[in-house]
């Protein structure tokens, strides 16, 4: 595969490497000192973004500004999921990594994808600042046994990612390299047959730690709750450091990954799940596709690097740089959307006139991704007069190739009450079709400043992103897009740890296509403000921020009333809502974290007749509360104990035939440590309660996931 790029791109891509590269170079022949080692403390004030922090409270966060910057300075809102709090809370899958922040949403209990919406919008993934996935069930779920912590940007983010939605940027950290020798084994059995065995290994390869290295790896063979349908995973993930002197630091990266599972949505109807059934509710556990032939199974291997170099005492150059090529066989029998003009059924998935059965389609996608990603920064620290600086310039470029073979078919209806199976007849490789293969090209500029004068705090950016769409063939839906995204934000450290803030935010997000005119869809652009508080006192381990917003995203498309067969870009929803959190790490004995959303998301343009509803799958209260204690005197050993509750309110679905039920489930651990083992005991849905995540007014619902429990042992040495 060939990265093409503008000749502009190519002389800002080559200045950009000559740079880094005589950088490097020069340095490296004008120093011989070595690193010291480098110590993981338990105070705050030591923290980094990148490295690990004890407990729950982390003070500082990369995602919002690309730099390592404390959170209390930072006017978005910011949660910081940490490496001890997915652990203490049992976390298994990406989706469970949020459960407990405020306003952040994960619906669908699914084995493609962990999806998230928060601000009336979704909610775009990337790994070390950059983008981890492109497109649709070409890539693999995020394992977070690999993960240092997750941070959650809330709202528009453009200004220094480029393209994207209005729900905010979530960033991971993978686990990276350490100084200090750290080494754990880790097993793991629980529902469903699930078994694990994993191992975090890192420490010096050499005497002065110059080279530091990293191996964590993955192994899992687990069912479901669904039955027919596997969790079977393998994950390699080392990683290499090279740290010549205190001012260069390169970072290799590879991760190889490989899951095996199925279809664990049956896209079942309202009847039997959130309305009555002559028969019942459909039971949680069961499998309408066929065994033996249904899978989602993926593989994806990626490699790259973190480069940092400190030119002198006030520019640092750094760059960033990932590889990723994935591959996905996603085959499925699921209940049909399609109308049956013989029977009268009509566009939605219903039961036939028996009440227990459903006709089926059948569908087979071979999906292929290709991803090359690369973000070069230069920042600054000066000041002028009474004001600090901290000056932030970067080239972001992207290429993004997705190719697809499908195939769809009209499968045997099935009893979804007693599933019977054997009557389809699986097709051979030769009935898949290519599709046409879509490539997008992402170039963005950036510009940022932090100035610091006094207790104020002001942060500026001005981004232009240049975004072009090409699909194979067809030269006419060719995109491109050119977009201005902007940042501003001022902050006031008020005393005492309180800082009060206001901001303002950009996105934009291209839709790709052309009206039936042959015009471009224009992107969807996404505004925002908002104004807080942040509280963080010093010395004491606390991190809490309370927040209202009031954000616009206009350009979607609804429909043209003179031509049915065109979209007009008049659509806008508003939403205005309110997010705080607290999150808590006491003298190591008592760690708590509670969070509170509630949005208004609204349909304040429209030509589809539903203007001024409720945008559809946005609950109004969201609702979390984690605590949990250590009973050991200091330090770890002895019991711990913890237990929290979530609530999701109720959510509009489009239609007033149906409403997707509020929900309220908690969770609950017990953990022994003793010198290098601990033993834990974790269990999601303590309840066992059956709880829907989702209806859509098309006439489905979706089951979420039922208790789960998990027993941990982990070996450190």
């Amino acid at each position: 595969m060939i990265f093409r790029t503008s000749p502009a791109t190519r002389t800002a891509a080559a200045q950009a490497a000559v740079a880094l590269l005589c950088g490097a170079a020069a340095h490296a022949q004008t120093t011989e000192a070595a690193l010291p080692a480098v110590t993981i403390s338990a105070d705050p004030a030591q923290q980094s973004a990148t490295e690990p922090v004890r407990g729950f409270v982390a003070r500082r966060a990369l995602s919002a500004t690309k730099t390592d910057t404390p959170l209390i300075e930072t006017p978005q809102a910011i949660s910081v999921v940490t490496r001890d709090q997915m652990e203490a809370q049992g976390v298994q899958t990406l989706r469970e990594t949020t459960r407990y922040s405020a306003g952040i949403v994960s619906s669908y209990f699914d084995s493609r994808v962990d999806s998230f919406k928060a601000r009336g919008g979704d909610v775009t993934q990337y790994l070390d600042g950059l983008l981890r996935t492109y497109g649709t069930y070409n890539n693999v779920k995020a394992e977070p046994y690999t993960l240092e912590r997750v941070e959650f940007l809330r709202g528009p983010s453009s200004v220094l990612y480029g393209q994207g939605s209005v729900g905010g940027v979530l960033n991971l950290t993978s686990k990276r390299p350490l100084a200090e020798r750290q080494r754990e084994v880790q097993v793991q059995v629980g529902s469903h047959a699930r078994k694990q065995i994993a191992a975090d290994l890192t420490g010096p390869l050499d005497a002065e730690g110059r080279w530091l290295y990293r191996l964590v790896a993955v192994g899992r063979d687990s069912g479901t709750q669904v039955d027919h349908v596997d969790d079977d995973r393998v994950v390699f993930a080392p990683s290499l450091t090279w740290r010549p002197s205190a001012d260069t630091s390169l970072t290799l990266q590879a991760h190889y990954q490989k899951d095996q599972s199925g279809s664990l949505i049956g896209f079942f109807p309202w009847q039997g799940t959130r309305l009555p059934s002559a028969y019942g509710r459909i039971p949680t556990n069961t499998f309408i596709s066929e065994p033996g032939w249904d899978a989602y199974d993926t593989e994806n291997a990626s490699w790259g690097y973190l480069f940092s170099h400190r030119l002198n005492g006030d520019w640092t150059l750094r760059q960033n740089l990932r590889r990723t090529v994935s591959d996905v066989d996603y085959r499925t029998l699921y209940t049909s959307f399609a109308a049956n003009a013989a029977s009268g059924r009509p566009a939605r998935p219903v039961f036939d006139a028996n009440g227990r059965t459903v006709l089926r389609d059948a569908a087979w996608q071979r999906n292929a991704s290709r991803l090359l990603l690369i973000d070069t920064q230069l920042e600054g620290h000066l000041r002028a007069g009474a004001v600090e600086h901290t000056l932030l310039v970067g080239v972001d470029g992207q290429r993004n190739h997705t190719s697809q073979s499908s195939w769809r078919a009209v499968a045997p209806a099935i009893d979804v009450y007693a599933p019977v199976y054997g009557n389809f007849t699986p097709p051979s490789s030769a009935a898949l079709t290519a599709l046409p293969d879509v490539t997008q090209r992402q170039l963005g500029l950036y510009l940022q400043d932090q100035m610091r004068w006094g207790a104020w705090t002001a942060t500026l950016g001005l981004r232009h992103d240049r975004a072009k769409t090409d699909t194979e063939g067809r030269p006419a839906a060719a995109v491109d897009d050119k977009a201005w995204t902007k940042r501003l934000g001022l902050t006031y450290q008020a005393g005492g740890g309180w800082a009060p803030y206001v901001g303002y935010s950009e996105s934009f997000q291209p839709l790709g296509g052309v009206n039936v005119y042959g015009t471009p869809y224009k992107p969807q652009r996404g505004q925002q403000w908002e104004a807080g508080v942040k509280w963080m006192p010093e010395g004491r381990g606390i991190s809490a921020f309370a927040a209202l917003y009031h954000l616009r995203e206009k350009n979607r498309k609804t429909t043209d009333p003179s031509n049915p067969l065109n979209s007009l870009q008049i659509g806008e929803v508003t939403i205005k809502g309110l997010e705080a959190e607290m999150t808590a790490s006491l003298a190591r004995h008592w760690d708590w974290t509670l969070g509170y959303a509630y949005a208004d998301a609204t349909i304040s343009r429209s030509n589809a007749g539903d203007q001024g509803q409720r945008v559809a799958g946005v609950p109004r209260h969201t609702a979390s509360s984690w605590l949990m204690h250590r009973f050991a005197a200091q330090g770890r050993g002895g019991w711990t104990v913890g237990a929290g509750v979530r609530y999701t309110g109720s959510q509009w679905t489009g239609t007033p035939a149906i409403d997707t039920p509020s929900v309220l489930l908690a969770d609950a651990m017990v953990a022994y440590d003793a010198g290098d083992w601990r033993l834990a005991l974790n269990i999601n849905n303590l309840t066992d309660k059956v709880n829907i995540t989702q209806c859509l007014a098309r006439g489905d619902c979706f089951y979420g996931e039922r208790r789960n429990v998990l027993l941990t042992g982990t070996y450190r040495f």
